[in-house]
């Protein structure tokens, strides 16, 4: 699963703003560990592996707290993906490898 391990630089096109976010991944079988810290704050997170793509819930602070799904797909050196924030709706999501 090499291809989604790695350290991503993250834009989410949110009606905020665009959010920044790195998310560092390391896979085992078909599941992952890692972190995601940015402007919407740190957390740990742990999530699905099937096949490039990789699905985890992560925890938002900034501005309120709040539990995200998110979706993405690694292709070589680019992530892509969505944002699901609730009754928020879902927002795009897309990165490239840094490490």
């Amino acid at each position: 699963m090499a291809e989604v391990d790695g350290s991503w630089d993250c834009t989410v096109k949110s009606p905020l703003g665009d959010q920044n976010l790195t998310l560092t991944v390391t896979s085992d079988g078909a599941g992952f560990t890692g972190t995601a810290s940015g402007a919407m704050g740190s957390s740990d997170v742990s999530g699905e592996v099937d096949g490039n793509t990789l699905r985890w819930k992560q925890q938002m602070t900034v501005p309120m707290p709040m539990t995200l799904d998110c979706e993405a797909t690694a292709e070589g050196d680019t992530l892509t993906g969505t944002v699901g924030a609730g009754a928020f709706g879902s927002f795009p999501l897309s990165g490239k490898r840094s490490a």
